[in-house]
């Protein structure tokens, strides 16, 4: 039987969110011949993760299904084991990468990987703490039902799960290594809100996030397509395509991998949106099959989003999102040019490959990302509000912010030549020390 891996990594409290997610544990391991393993990775304060905890612990027996409940500690002790275990040069920053103190969406699904591999998992399902499932007839709609029926499948073989496909037959043996969908509701309220406000300022800072090379209706039909995830349309009928997913039409919190996440981690960037998406363009670029579903999960923003601190860690994390893009927008475009000559003759990606781009970029001049601290500091002021004292607190942080990114894509190289020892390592890891319960 295939063991698979559901994750739920949460920094927040989000009981509901614990239970829908094993209800569609359950829909997995009744519906397919899987043993699934749910991971909450939670990194929550002691009382939330008490409450989480009780969750866990009055969740139905389900045949099938394993539950994971880790705080911290847990996953700190297991990844020192594992770097111990793999014999890897400069140990305590490849630990503070993995679980860094300041948040970080790559980090926490890098752990996800390491810990899928431990168990013995095949595949990576994610989902997301602040996000719910659509329902038909009263039924919840569950994303696994496509990830499940095509990823990790020769596509020739997965063409038969799906409606439609417009894949190339050149890729016929290469393995489903993603299947996604995307979100519907309410867009960002903190993009949507400067929208709101000044309609081309938020043209010209959603555009921060672009090749600075394109022309600007370019950018403005970029900036159309982002941040808006399915939109509002509803569920009523499921939709699947066998393709090279548009990494525009899928997010992260309803996605699978199979196969990839064991070669390349994700970027461990801290406080930085966008850090977990790497993965989602280099199966794009490297030509691997993927499934692209509509099985969309319903978007929502937590009360403290809405506010003043809340706005004030959201926009840092955008600002440091478009300095990224400096290296990772010349990554892409590297991997997009290479396309499947990144595979080796298993359909594998070939790692070395990836980490002389991600090392190559670390030396591009910042003169784009002045530019860019720049433009936010002018629209930020513009807006005015508390926009203004985001733009008086970036600036005061100028310097440091443009040392990060870079120094972001260089530990990111680091982690990705380290990665295929630490699952190796992973794989021989006891985890007797993790707390496990039967689902």
């Amino acid at each position: 039987m295939r063991r698979i891996c559901l994750a739920l990594p949460t920094n927040r409290p989000c009981a509901a969110a614990i239970s829908a997610v094993h209800q569609e544990a359950a829909y997995a391991a009744e519906n397919f011949d899987v043993e699934v393993h749910l991971l909450v990775l939670d990194s929550c304060d002691r009382a939330s993760f008490t409450r989480h905890a009780a969750v866990v612990g009055g969740l139905p027996a389900t045949p099938g299904v394993v539950t994971h409940h880790l705080d911290e500690a847990a996953q700190r002790e297991f990844l020192r084991q594992v770097i111990g275990a793999a014999g890897l040069d400069k140990p305590e920053l490849l630990l503070d990468l993995m679980l860094p103190a300041a948040l970080s969406y790559g980090a926490c699904t890098n752990r996800a990987f390491l810990i899928a591999a431990a168990l013995g998992c095949a595949s990576v399902h994610r989902r997301d703490s602040d996000s719910r499932y659509q329902e038909l007839d009263g039924v919840p709609v569950f994303p696994i039902h496509h990830e499940l029926r095509s990823l990790g499948k020769r596509a020739a073989d997965a063409a038969s799960s799906v409606t439609g496909t417009d894949l190339d037959a050149r890729h016929r043996d290469k393995p489903v290594s993603m299947v996604g969908s995307s979100f519907v509701g309410e867009m960002s309220v903190d993009i949507d809100e400067m929208y709101r406000l000044d309609p081309e300022v938020y043209y010209e800072v959603v555009g921060l996030w672009a090749p600075f090379h394109w022309p600007q209706e370019e950018k403005r039909r970029f900036v159309d397509d982002s941040f808006r995830g399915a939109g509002t349309e509803m569920f009523t009928r499921d939709r699947a395509t066998l393709t090279l997913v548009d990494p525009m039409r899928v997010d992260m919190c309803n996605i699978a991998f199979s196969g990839v996440q064991e070669q390349v981690p994700l970027m461990p960037a801290t406080d930085t949106i966008g850090s977990d998406y790497f993965l989602i363009h280099l199966v794009h670029d490297a030509t691997l099959p993927g499934v692209l579903h509509n099985r969309n999960i319903v978007n929502f923003y937590t009360g403290e989003r809405r506010t003043d601190p809340g706005f004030m860690a959201y926009h840092l994390r955008f600002a440091k999102f478009f300095l990224s893009m400096l290296y990772l927008n010349h990554v892409y475009d590297r991997m997009e040019k290479a396309g499947e000559t990144l595979l080796d003759g298993e359909h594998r990606i070939r790692v070395p490959a990836i980490v002389e781009l991600l090392r190559e970029s670390s030396g591009l001049d910042v003169t784009e990302n002045v530019q860019r601290l720049d433009a936010l500091d002018r629209t930020y002021r513009r807006l005015g509000g508390r926009y203004a004292r985001f733009a008086s607190a970036l600036a005061e942080r100028r310097a440091r912010l443009l040392d990060e990114a870079r120094r972001d894509i260089e530990d990111y190289a680091l982690l990705t030549e380290a990665w295929s020892a630490m699952i190796r390592a992973s794989r021989a890891t006891d985890l007797h020390r993790l707390k496990r319960l039967p689902g």
